[in-house]
């Protein structure tokens, strides 16, 4: 019943095609001209493209509405930081700053090293900025304590003066000057000895950090002169390391750039590729125009689609740029399949007919892959990741407009090219030839000038030759049952090291893979890995919501909580609490504060002697409606299992309370990924496999369909693993393109498998290895050399796509030209019922 239905729906799709190409052959020249004015019409949509450029990392490498976004939001409206109280540990967002690190196989703390360190401090703070006719240093837009510029601490100690190390003790990682004054140092110097006192004896590394005040025309100005003043910095005694809070967002940027230039090599290996392949010795059958006007189509299609979506004000992320070149590797293999399917077609009919012929045979089968190209693409488009939903609307937009023109204005040039064959006319110079060699000619006339031939029992094309070798030979090697053997032992081998690399996946994206390699910004996270690993985010953990402080056994209960969180792995201590604080100046100045009247009417008091504490209570109507304190974290290995386990434990405290870092806006992903991934995956897996029962005409080969897309996307998914690459939002956007790319060429063996009239499952697999065989093989290399390219680029995301997209081909290929091959060969009553 199922076959039926399937037929019903393929058949009468298959007829329509066939008038349509019928219909394009009989009026080319309209499908040639209307297809090339929407394109020019469409392509002004990139006039808009420089306005609609939006690479915020934030707004497009982490999840929209992401948790920590929603809890960034609850930190900034309960807990404002002060312009006049600035302090670091508070801050809401990542803050505007300059940061260097320097370090030294030696003794950061010797005084030779430490004055060099003084000396590049200066520098920092003197050189000068310009803004328009104003000039301007550090000290006048640098972020501010009482007046005072935010300074680094261990500066402040040494009083700036290297000799001072000698008479000042510096304790790790806290080093308290009173109760109420102590400096975290953990996170600003590196790889410490320390005494039994825990004292600083020497170090390898020292980080100084410039904070400015929020405004971001002087701070831009000032930030881009830094990375300026550390581009030619010398120093003799330590290694520079350097970093801004707008240096990932701008190199970022530079991404696109540097893969523009790719953008012509691409296409003219495409283009060659394309040639070298439709080239015949047969001067007349040699499909030299047509390969080139096939490579122009797609990039038609790409002017079209972008254009269309600009005109739209649809955000252009950087991620899009990598989408062209996957186009254009669909484009061709669709190009690859019409002119093996117009090959095979009688060329004694009128070009009408063979046109007609040609999209009955071929149009079916592009349909397929498009249809499941486009929507693995759309069906993406709802994934919480921007530079996701931007690509996947860019790429499912550009396919669809890559098959309108396949069938529109290639197929209009297949049919002019057609008329030109069947008036016997060359190649290149559109003169008549004669078909076959005459006495008295010579050799490089015949080579030349003389083409046409064909053979005269089909009517159709001479074989090429790697269509004879797939008739000839591999396909029968393929179908003996040694053969099938090994194949079946090669793929089991397949699955074993893909479950292997599987298990082995990392999540979230290294935020430095957004920089260019030669960037600075790579060597800086590098260092900072190296020296400041260990310690890792002081994290806010609110009490929201009415609470008692002056209760004594409220505040116990809520010790309890606190030691849930400090009972984690990753937690070493409370490192500020302003609840703590305030109860050893209760003790110290004998204050009673178990009553609630006499609670706040101390803790005024204490906040008017400590300012910095009232960005951790939040007071409105003279009520406690939200406080925060601070927990030091430390030798991470998880940062998922990190903002889980707190997240978690808050959950389970009976108090309100909320947990965040500005970092966990980055962590979100972590949380996210694997969930999205598997989610958008199976989505598009179901909805491949009903195009395919619609459009293949037997249930059991759709399911072998399906089988093939989770097969390959598993082969990908721990191949990845294998080869470093971690499950990011940027693979992600690669393993959407698997879905529609494994469909391709499992899709094409199994249409003409089942449309195959012989009764032996051998022989209609050598019969759709015949006639797919080589166009499969000629659509994944041009695949493979639209993007090889990038696997010269200097940006990871790039390369990214370049490795997944190799994986991704060379997976589908084996399984188009062999495993599925195979495996149909088990199905024998997997045929067109309908035909017999």
């Amino acid at each position: 019943m199922v076959s039926c239905i399937t037929n019903c729906l393929e058949k009468p799709i298959r007829v329509g095609f066939e008038r349509f190409g019928k219909f394009v052959g009989l009026y080319p020249w309209w499908f040639v001209s209307l297809p090339l004015v929407m394109s020019t019409a469409l392509g002004g949509g990139f006039y808009f493209l420089q306005d609609l450029e939006s690479n915020n990392i934030v707004e497009q490498f982490t999840p929209k509405n992401g948790r920590a976004k929603v809890e960034r939001r609850f930190f900034q409206e309960t807990f404002p930081q002060t312009d006049r109280e600035f302090s670091v540990l508070r801050l809401n967002t990542d803050g505007v700053f300059a940061s260097v690190i320097l370090s030294c196989k030696t003794n950061v703390f010797s005084t030779d090293v430490l004055e060099e360190i003084l000396r590049i401090d200066g520098e920092v703070k003197g050189f000068i900025a310009n803004h328009r006719s104003r000039q301007f240093t550090f000290l006048d837009i640098c972020a501010t304590v009482n007046g005072t510029c935010y300074t680094n601490s261990l500066l402040d100690v040494l009083n700036y003066n290297a000799s001072n190390i000698s008479l000042v003790n510096v304790t790790f990682p806290m080093y308290c000057q009173s109760d109420f004054n102590c400096i975290y140092v953990g996170n600003y110097i590196s790889e410490v000895d320390v005494d039994d006192n825990g004292v600083i004896q020497s170090a390898k590394a020292v980080r100084l950090v410039y904070y400015l005040q929020d405004n971001s025309t002087l701070g831009d100005i000032w930030l881009q002169g830094f990375v300026n003043l550390f581009g030619n910095v010398t120093t003799s005694l330590t290694e520079v390391s350097f970093f801004t809070s707008i240096s990932r967002q701008l190199e970022f940027e530079k991404s696109t750039a540097s893969v523009t230039q790719l953008f012509a090599i691409t296409y003219f290996l495409a283009i060659s590729f394309s040639i070298i392949s439709c080239l015949r010795l047969d001067n007349v059958r040699s499909k030299v125009w047509v390969a080139s006007l096939g490579v122009f189509s797609a990039a038609q299609a790409v002017l079209s689609s972008f254009g269309l979506l600009l005109l739209m004000d649809v955000p252009f992320v950087i991620t899009v740029a990598s989408s062209p070149f996957l186009v254009l590797g669909i484009g061709i293999d669709d190009m690859f399949i019409m002119i093996s399917s117009w090959q095979r077609t009688n060329v004694q009919d009128s070009v009408p007919d063979r046109m007609a012929c040609t999209y009955r045979e071929a149009a079916i089968s592009i349909t397929i892959t498009t249809l499941t190209d486009v929507l693995a693409f759309y069906l993406s488009f709802s994934n919480p990741f921007g530079s996701v939903r931007s690509f996947c609307l860019y790429a499912g937009t550009a396919v669809f407009f890559c098959y309108l023109y396949n069938i529109t204005f290639f197929g209009a040039c297949l049919a002019l090219n057609g008329r030109r064959e069947g008036e016997n006319r060359h190649w290149l110079t559109c003169m008549k030839v004669p078909e076959e060699y005459s006495t008295g000619q010579s050799k490089a006339y015949t080579v030349c000038c003389v083409g046409g031939s064909y053979d005269h029992t089909t009517g159709t094309e001479e074989e090429h030759p790697m269509t004879l070798f797939f008739r000839k030979s591999y396909g029968p090697f393929l179908t003996t049952i040694w053969t099938k053997v090994i194949v079946i032992l090669l793929y089991l081998l397949y699955v074993a090291v893909s479950i292997y690399g599987c298990l082995r996946l990392k999540e979230g994206i290294d935020l430095k893979n957004l920089a260019l390699d030669e960037s600075y910004v790579v060597q800086y996270y590098e260092t900072e890995k190296t020296y400041f690993d260990y310690y890792g985010p002081n994290v806010m953990l609110a009490v929201n919501g009415t609470f008692q402080y002056w209760d004594e056994n409220e505040r116990q209960q809520l010790e309890s909580c606190i030691v849930q969180f400090l009972e984690l792995d990753f937690v070493k201590n409370i490192s500020t609490f302003w609840l703590h604080s305030f109860e050893k100046y209760a003790n110290k100045t004998s204050k009673d504060i178990s009553s609630e009247a006499e609670f706040k009417t101390h803790l005024y008091e204490f906040l008017d002697h400590h300012p910095m504490f009232r960005q951790d209570v939040n007071i409105t109507n003279a009520n406690i409606t939200a406080s925060r304190l601070f927990l030091q974290t430390f030798n991470i290995s998880s940062e998922k299992t990190m903002l889980n386990s707190l997240r978690e434990t808050a959950e389970n405290c009976q108090w309100l309370l909320m947990v965040y870092h500005p970092a966990f806006i980055y962590y979100d992903q972590y949380t996210v990924i694997g969930q999205i991934t598997v989610q958008t995956i199976s989505v598009a897996a179901v909805v491949m496999l009903v195009i395919s029962l619609v459009l293949i005409p037997n249930p059991l080969c759709a399911l072998w369909v399906t089988f093939a897309i989770a097969s390959v996307i598993m082969g990908v998914t721990g191949f990845m693993a294998l080869l470093n690459i971690n499950l990011d939002s940027i693979s992600m956007i690669n393993l959407v393109i698997s879905i529609g790319f494994s469909v391709d060429f499992s899709a094409h063996i199994s249409y003409m498998f089942v449309s195959s009239a012989k009764s032996d499952v051998n022989e209609r697999v050598v019969e759709a290895l015949t006639h797919l065989g080589f166009p499969i093989l000629q659509g994944a290399l041009s695949t493979i050399v639209g993007v090889v390219v990038l696997s010269a680029s200097t940006s990871y995301i790039f390369r990214t796509l370049f490795s997944i997209v190799f994986l991704v081909i060379v997976f589908g290929l084996f399984h188009g030209i062999a495993f599925i091959p195979v495996f149909l060969t088990f199905t024998g009553f997997c045929h067109k019922l309908w035909q017999h």
